[in-house]
């Protein structure tokens, strides 16, 4: 079954996030940007879906497995999608909507501008997964 999303993010997750464009580096990004993310194990793998205020710290946590749990469990490293806002009320209300999505729902969401789920912490300017 194949989901198409239309419209802006902003309609779709919620009102106040600020959608990333493709194929952009993210150098510029703050050190604390409250954003909701979704990392992978793979290609098409298991799933995670959290927020944070320091995306690139959390995004180390979870490559170095800091924390036992899901993401050390399952090996869930590589982050496939993210989006930021202005507040983390926003982000937090963002990741309750898409927790409650379809599988399909959030594959498609990350495929809308990452099709191959490449790692974007590259473009956060981390080492690629080794």
């Amino acid at each position: 079954m194949t989901v198409a999303i239309v419209g802006s993010l902003s309609s779709i997750v919620m009102p106040g996030l600020s959608r990333h464009p493709p194929c952009r580096r993210f150098t510029a990004m703050r050190e604390r940007d409250p954003c909701v993310y979704i990392m992978a194990s793979g290609f098409n793998g298991t799933l995670y879906i959290g927020v944070t205020s320091n995306l690139i710290g959390r995004v180390m946590q979870h490559r170095d497995g800091i924390f036992e749990g899901f993401t050390k469990r399952y090996g869930v490293k590589r982050l496939v999608w993210f989006d930021t806002a202005d507040t983390m009320e926003v982000v937090i209300a963002a990741e309750k909507r898409i927790k409650k999505w379809p599988r399909d729902f959030k594959k498609n969401l990350i495929e809308r501008d990452n099709p191959r789920w490449e790692d974007l912490a590259v473009g956060l300017g981390l080492p690629p997964l080794g």
